[in-house]
């Protein structure tokens, strides 16, 4: 199990450790250790599923682009990955990312409920502020527009093709995290971070209008 879990770092380091929109390799790694800690206090029995997910989730993301599901799918093989390991991480891949406000989560095993919400919680508190601001930059995304109202999405398409502000990113999908975790022990943490980025956002506005 070490040596594949290895080379999953090594290989996400390769093709994401210049990656600037909070997807990197330190977004992977931070991922891991919360599915770990999380996977744990579960009982969960499929570790190695989870860890593997978790390192290599973002691989075949839209976002990156860095190896097509055909190449990540082989990869695993090639490294060891027994047949229900490797469809079950791929299931689980395919399935983590938020799609919109509208759009329902689909199921997924416990070990894939583990690695979703492990990702959800790299979005929010001080991490996911920081990622937040990040990616909008790297998108052009104007910091704040006054007026310019949050957009709850119904589709996909909708929330991939979006033009917002990082500001009613909070709004679209951050701070609606924490009602759509899994497990018991991401709930507990959600509850936290969630209460930060409340915190973070009434200062914004604060110092936006010169009360401050």
């Amino acid at each position: 199990m070490e040596s594949v879990i290895e080379n999953a770092l090594a290989l996400v380091r390769e093709k994401l450790g210049e990656e600037s929109t909070g997807h990197d390799y330190w977004h992977a790694w931070r991922v891991w250790n919360l599915a770990k800690k999380i996977g744990s206090v579960e009982r969960c029995e499929k570790m190695l599923v989870v860890e593997l997910a978790a390192i290599l989730h973002d691989l075949v993301d839209d976002k990156v682009g860095a190896l097509s599901p055909g190449e990540l799918r082989r990869w695993l093989v090639e490294n060891g990955a027994d047949t229900n390991t490797t469809e079950e991480v791929m299931n689980i891949i395919t399935h983590i990312s938020f799609k919109g406000a509208g759009v329902e989560d689909v199921p997924l095993s416990q070990a894939g409920e583990i690695v979703r919400d492990a990702d959800r919680l790299d979005a929010m508190g001080a991490i996911g502020i920081a990622r937040c601001f990040a990616t909008g930059a790297r998108m052009g995304h104007p910091l704040h527009e006054p007026g310019k109202e949050p957009v709850l999405h119904g589709n996909y398409e909708e929330y991939r093709g979006a033009k917002g502000t990082s500001i009613n990113h909070f709004y679209e999908k951050l701070l609606l995290l924490k009602d759509r975790m899994h497990t018991d022990t991401a709930k507990k943490i959600a509850e936290e971070r969630h209460r930060y980025m409340l915190e973070f956002l009434d200062r914004f506005f604060k110092e936006w209008n010169g009360e401050l």
